[in-house]
Order: structure tokens, then sequence, then C-alpha cells
């Protein structure tokens, strides 16, 4: 089996590396060797692999900086999806793609289920939205895994901005009204090797569609930071931050350019009854990290 993996640097493709490498060969890209604004390279690369799947980890996901540039993330998060379908479904690949708790605005007072219908509220969620749609009219053999508050050891993320601003300041603030649960890349990277040799093994009878996955539980940031940086001062780092110096504040609080979604829980009873999986809390997958890094 030959699979294409597009954003091998990133969080989600750094570990995908390691998951897909038992299912064959892992053709793993970056924007290096292939720019996935540029509709004529992404069709020329499909082509030169031609691979039994795409897997596409990668996205535009500078949530602010989207509302300033709104076709580039279109270009990559919409339209480069949207070709990989065609190329997938003209091979008769499985495309393998990631999505976003940001399709919904956020106002549900419940977790968000595949069948709610998406209100996205910022450049980066309706981009990525639009990503969704042309994967599911263009390529029947899809999988499309909406995740969340994605965590891992390699790149950047949350927990690795507060460890940094805990060690240089002597308080935080942070917001306390968004809800979500921290899913770490290396869960996304094994529960996406397992779902494809799956795939591969029974094309034909394979339940393709979209499948919300994060892992179990819920924090808010505010929340999620107290953990970090708990975990951080009992590991031995050097912080400066006690933990009564962790300041709860609202979104009002703290505007940003995009607005994000207060409830970003999605309920992942689907992916859970239709492959029998348990998935772990996120404090699981957060933990594992926080050990590799601290």
């Amino acid at each position: 089996m030959k699979l294409l993996l597009t954003g091998k640097n990133g969080q989600v493709g750094f570990e995908l590396q390691r998951a897909l490498a038992v299912l064959g060969e892992v053709v793993a890209i970056d924007t290096t060797i292939c720019d996935l604004a540029d509709e004529a390279t992404i069709r020329r690369v499909v082509r030169e692999v031609c691979p039994d799947v795409i897997v596409n980890a990668a996205a535009y996901t500078a949530v602010d900086k989207a509302e300033a540039e709104p076709s580039l993330a279109y270009a990559i998060n919409a339209r480069a999806p949207s070709v990989l379908a065609e190329e997938a479904n003209t091979l008769g690949a499985l495309l393998v793609h990631y999505s976003t708790d940001y399709v919904f605005d956020g106002t549900k007072r419940g977790a968000y289920s595949e069948s709610d219908t998406p209100s996205p509220n910022n450049i980066y969620g309706i981009s990525k939205l639009a990503g969704e749609r042309a994967i599911a009219t263009t390529c029947p053999r899809h999988l499309i895994l909406r995740t969340s508050w994605v965590v891992g050891a390699h790149g950047g993320n949350f927990a690795k901005t507060m460890l940094r601003l805990a060690a240089e300041r002597e308080s935080l603030s942070v917001v306390a009204d968004q809800f979500g649960a921290p899913t770490s890349a290396s869960l996304l990277a094994d529960l996406t090797a397992h779902l494809v040799s799956q795939a591969m093994h029974d094309p034909t009878r394979f339940p393709y569609g979209l499948y919300h996955t994060t892992a179990a539980g819920e924090t808010s940031w505010y929340a999620y930071a107290c953990h970090v940086i708990e975990r951080a001062r009992a590991a031995g780092k050097a912080i400066k931050v006690t933990p009564d110096a962790i300041n709860p504040i609202t979104s009002a609080d703290y505007p940003t350019p995009a607005k994000r979604p207060a409830n970003s829980r999605l309920d992942t009873s689907l992916l859970r009854k239709t492959f029998n999986l348990h998935l772990p809390d996120w404090k699981v997958g957060v933990d594992h990290i926080l050990n590799q890094i601290l």
C-alpha cells in the first residue's frame, strides 16, 4: 500500500509518519514539495505518487490571521481539499481529512453531533467547512475527522505557550468561558492508522463519512492552563507563576480578530459505536506529551 501524507511537519503530520509507517510506504510531503495553494502542483504530486490513500494533515491554521488573509485560507482549507478529493476519486483512493470544532458557532448547550448544522463565525471555520463539503460531494471514499484543541510534543500549541509564558511572567490571565477537549496528535494519528487499516481491508463495506474525533472529557482553557502549569511545577520546571496567579477571564476580556466558539465540545458517540472504540480522557494525552517535553 502507498500512502501520500501532506503536512508532515505539523503536529498531527509528524505523528502520522510514525503511525502510518506500519501500513505501507508513506510518501510524506510539506510545503517545500507541494504548495497547497497551487492547484497544479497538487495534481502533479498526487499523479506522480499514485497513492492508495491520501491523508491530508495540512491546513491553514492561523485563526486570527485568516481574517486578514481569507483568500489564502480558502485556497489551503477549501480548494486544496477539493482538488485532493477530485484526484482521489479518479484514482479510487481513500482520502482522510481533518476538520475542526470551529465549523460551529459554539452556542449549543450540549456537545455537537455530526447531524448538527454547522454555523462557523470566523474565516478559518468557514474555509474548513467549505473543504469538508467539497470532499463529501466529490470523493465517496472519504473520512473527515473533526477534532479540537490539538496538542502534540512536536510543533506549537497552547500547552507549550503556557509553559513559556509561565516561565517568563509572574501571573497569567486565561479565558475561562470557552470549553472543549484537548486532543493529542498521537491519539489522532493512531486512530487514523486504525481506521485506514480497516478501510483498506474491506473497502466495500467500510462506513465512510464524517466523524467527531476528540479525547474524552472536557475542560476550559483556564483549567487546561492550570493543569499544565501544575504538572510542570511538580516536574521541577522553572515556573514563576504560582497557582493562585493564574487568573480566569472572559472572552470579552481578551478580544481577538476572529471570534472563537464558547462551546467546542464534540460528541464522539458515532465514532465510538461504529468502530467499537474507547477514547481516553484528555488528561491522558496531555500528560503523555508533558512527560516528553518537561
